[in-house]
């Protein structure tokens, strides 16, 4: 089972490093196949504190939606085309299957070959016997099927329409026969009769399956010698031995291609629902190259996601990285307010009033008596600062100021070095186009019916943002529209005088409820503000109460 931890989509500082920091306490408590993840991509300021402290990036993960792959079963038996179906059936039988996946020689899928198609061709009805004693197979494919071995001749791989006979008469019956149908590939099936046997060589026949493990003369050996005609062992008796002759066809003939198939990516939910209407037995999972990866039984589509998952520095299902909801959230470590979250079955769920979820990691290692590498440290120094703006943000508490001094001390570098080290490094309005510049700290909220987004970014001053404030409108107007939210809000902070300036793209009664001062239309200044989940949210779900009964 794997566990994930991974913070929101659009991660800020404090959602990386305390994913980071919180799967390495998972493994050090002895959690086995933890891995940190992120739902989006860095930026300048995250990638500088993950090299300071030489902590690699988590992993990208966008999609969590379980799929095919989660489930499928990658050890599959499978067989090849040009294989016979008495080498089916052995597989068929050791491992009970109904069937097999039918591949060619480069491993791609072709077909089905179903225990019930083999037992139609074994056992025909009665209205087909009389054509059963036709298989399309080779000598060599006979003498495989019986595990014989040659008396005489050369028992080649020529495919060819073979007719069985068995010499179960008398020697005058069996030679009227034989005349009867001259000129077609004959293989005689007998015992230890030495008349029979020298009739089927002289009316030039193309095998003769000697059965009972029975031996010949070397006059039958000389005559098959001189007329080229193959002779056979057999172990089995006569009846035995034509039964395995009849397996001895190629797999190639049998292969239904009436199938349904999925590729991994294909998503869980969806091949569930085509699986229940199918008739099929098994559902082979293919790549791009139709090559057979995996295959699907009905049964499997039962098996428990291999994958469960710890959110961190949110609770909401809409923030979360998609497909969140179709894993086993096992536990949340969080800072902001309760969202919609519901699961199974009781989990761990640490919500603290506390200005980062770095904190409450750093209070997890203590609670657990686990000691703080110094790497480990630095990143949850880092999202402490970053998302109390080194402790100057309201969010801050004491908790935070003594965390801070603490991780201080482990990591070797003191808050104000680090504090400027990290605000100086990638304006994210400098560095960013518009688009990814309203997406870089982006949250998206459900309220009461209504979908709104929330963005921040935190600059030295706003000097970037006065340059391209008509392209960042743009910008947000585009998200909303496509996301269909109520309203899309971007928060630019000057960490230096802790003022901030909101631009939103929102209907007019919207924009009438918000009574900060406007600098422009769209734009208003909001002095003292620098939390979004303290100061902001608050503030706009308030707004978003007085105008709800005008939309209604």
């Amino acid at each position: 089972m794997q566990t994930i931890v991974i913070g929101h989509r659009n991660p800020d500082m404090d959602s990386i490093c305390s994913a980071v920091a919180y799967a390495e306490l998972k493994r050090k408590l002895g959690m086995s196949d933890v891995i940190a993840a992120r739902a989006g991509n860095t930026n300048e300021r995250i990638d500088f504190v993950l090299n300071k402290f030489g902590v690699p990036a988590p992993n990208f993960v966008s999609d969590l939606t379980p799929t095919v792959a989660d489930v499928m079963e990658t050890s599959v038996v499978s067989v090849e085309s040009e294989a016979t179906i008495s080498q089916a059936l052995t597989s068929i039988g050791q491992k009970r299957l109904r069937g097999l996946p039918v591949i060619d020689s480069d491993g791609r899928f072709l077909g089905l070959l179903s225990g019930w198609k083999i037992s139609h061709y074994l056992f025909p009805p009665r209205e087909e016997t009389a054509n059963s004693r036709v298989i399309r197979a080779s000598i060599a494919n006979i003498v495989h099927a019986l595990d014989g071995h040659g008396l005489a001749g050369s028992a080649d791989g020529t495919l060819r329409n073979l007719v069985i006979m068995v010499a179960a008469m008398s020697p005058e019956s069996f030679s009227m026969r034989l005349k009867g149908r001259e000129g077609e590939p004959i293989v005689v099936f007998v015992g230890d009769r030495e008349d029979v046997q020298l009739i089927a060589i002289q009316n030039h026949v193309l095998a003769i399956v000697v059965t009972g493990g029975m031996g010949v003369s070397a006059r039958v050996r000389t005559a098959a010698k001189e007329t080229g005609i193959c002779l056979i062992s057999s172990r089995f008796d006569t009846a035995t031995s034509v039964m395995s002759a009849r397996g001895a066809v190629r797999v190639e003939q049998m292969i239904d291609q009436n199938f349904t198939s999925f590729h991994p990516e294909t998503r869980l939910r969806a091949a569930r629902q085509t699986a229940a209407n199918a008739p099929d037995f098994v559902f082979p999972v293919v790549d791009k190259d139709n090559r057979l990866i995996g295959i699907l039984s009905k049964s499997d589509f039962l098996r428990p996601i291999p994958r469960q998952i710890i959110l961190v520095d949110h609770n909401e299902l809409s923030q979360a990285v998609r497909g969140a909801n179709e894993n086993a959230i096992i536990e949340v470590l969080d800072h902001h307010r309760l969202g919609s979250l519901s699961t199974d079955a009781p989990i761990l769920f640490w919500n603290n009033p506390v200005g980062s979820t770095s904190t409450i990691v750093a209070l997890c290692y203590k609670q657990y008596g686990v000691a703080i590498d110094r790497p480990i440290a630095g990143l949850l120094m880092a999202g402490l600062i970053s998302d109390t703006l080194n402790l100057t943000s309201p969010t801050a508490t004491e908790v935070d100021a003594q965390v801070l001094k603490e991780l201080s001390q482990i990591a070797g570098v003191t808050p104000a070095k680090l504090s400027e080290e990290i605000f100086a490094v990638g304006s994210p309005l400098r560095t960013l186009g518009p688009e990814e510049a309203i997406l870089a700290d982006c949250k998206d909220y459900d309220e009461g019916g209504f979908r709104f987004s929330v963005a921040q970014v935190e600059e030295l001053s706003f000097a970037y943002f006065e340059d391209k404030q008509e392209a960042l409108f743009a910008a947000l107007q585009k998200y909303r529209e496509e996301q269909r939210t109520y309203f899309s809000a971007f928060l630019v902070t000057d960490v230096n005088t802790q003022n901030s300036r909101m631009l939103i793209s929102a209907p007019p009664e919207f924009l009438d409820a918000i009574h900060y001062p406007a600098l422009a239309p769209n734009l208003y200044e909001l002095n003292n503000v620098v939390s979004r989940k303290k100061q902001l949210v608050p503030y706009l779900l308030d707004c978003l109460q007085r105008v709800t009964p005008s939309i209604s």
